[in-house]
């Protein structure tokens, strides 16, 4: 059965040029009683698209592989991007996605060949390259899962690629795509995580409890695969210092330190333009008009001190549960590095290289 917020999807718009893949097929069975409209060559969504939940099978003519988008200053982790669809059902007050995209389309590339040859292209021509990659940028990685199977085709297709470790981050709970994984040192799943009161209050649209993701990712674990935790955006609010607390208590009720390939902590950073759609979206959310500067990037970045001392918490309590080298920021100085790890990237050969090595540790 369907999760009741795919349920609502009454209407799937699909590209002529893709109505026949395994694709379509596959979600005209799983959503029977949608209406079906093919789009002819050249042909748009309607207006009216844009003001209900419609999934979009589309051609996609673009790049499927592309970079992580890091801003400049700031130390980005260099990890690839398998690009399969755009915008998610899931409504969390702080998330980017409102600012990139103005309509509620869940769009899916359904041209699967032409992603399959792209990605053997460039392991062919990088046959000596390793490769991390992940899906989770512009939508989360298993939030369309039920119906489109996308992350069980690509880990099933990353079978024959051994220098690729693939990471699957969300907010939910489909773990159908294990069966694919020949290897689980190659696939990374990952969750988001948060204090129990942001979770509770700004993650909206049925996205899974914290409760609910750690049981699924001491799963994985057993089954032999490592996973990966994000602490993004650490969000400052009244109270904050238990939350975090509580949530580290959890991860370690569920999971050891050798079941973590690696943990993220990024604070709550974001383009001017963001702050406006979230006040618009989500009125009830406070933490906006918070101590902001602009950031070297452009971005509004919480002031440096609360920034270090909501980081240097959260790394006390999970050095205390016994992670330490697991342990980067997501797009911070190395001023910040410093003051709250002891140490830069530039101590270990650079965060891309670094990462790299965790992600691949332990690989047959």
């Amino acid at each position: 059965m369907l999760p009741e917020y795919l349920q609502g999807i009454a209407r799937v718009a699909v590209d002529a040029a893709v109505s026949a893949s395994p694709m379509a097929h596959r979600v005209r069975e799983r959503l029977p009683q949608a209406q079906w409209d093919i789009l002819a060559d050249g042909e748009h969504l309607e207006p009216g698209y844009v003001q209900e939940a419609v999934l979009y099978l589309k051609q996609y003519k673009g790049r499927f592989v592309r970079p992580c988008p890091g801003t400049s200053h700031y130390q980005c982790c260099g990890y690839q991007i398998i690009h399969i669809g755009e915008n998610c059902p899931l409504r969390c007050s702080y998330c980017i996605l409102q600012a990139y995209f103005q309509d509620r389309v869940l769009k899916v590339w359904a041209n699967q060949d032409d992603l399959w040859q792209e990605l053997e292209r460039t392991f062919t021509e990088n046959s000596r390259q390793r490769f991390r990659m992940g899906t989770g940028e512009f939508t989360d990685s298993l939030v369309l899962e039920p119906l489109t199977g996308y992350s069980r085709d690509l880990v099933g297709f990353l079978r024959a690629y051994p220098q690729v470790c693939l990471e699957l981050k969300s907010k939910v709970v489909d773990l159908s795509w294990m069966e694919a994984a020949h290897d689980p040192t190659r696939v990374l799943p990952a969750w988001s995580m948060n204090a129990p009161e942001i979770s509770a209050r700004e993650e909206q649209g049925q996205c899974a409890t914290l409760e609910e993701r750690l049981r699924a990712a001491r799963t994985c674990a057993q089954a032999g695969f490592r996973v990966c935790l994000h602490f993004d955006p650490i969000i400052l609010f009244p109270g904050w210092e238990a939350g975090y607390a509580r949530t580290i208590e959890m991860i370690f009720d569920y999971l050891t330190p050798g079941d973590i390939a690696y943990v993220s902590l990024g604070s709550f950073r974001h383009m001017p333009d963001l702050k406006r759609h979230i006040a618009q979206n989500f009125p009830q959310s406070s933490y906006i008009y918070g101590e902001f500067i602009t950031g070297l990037d452009g971005k509004q970045r919480l002031l440096r001190p609360l920034r270090v001392q909501q980081f240097r918490f959260l790394v006390q309590g999970l050095r205390q549960g016994g992670l330490d080298r697991q342990l980067y920021f997501c797009m911070e100085s190395n001023e910040v590095w410093q003051a709250v790890l002891g140490r830069t990237p530039r101590d270990f050969g650079g965060l891309y290289r670094y990462l790299m090595d965790l992600a691949f540790e332990g690989s047959n």
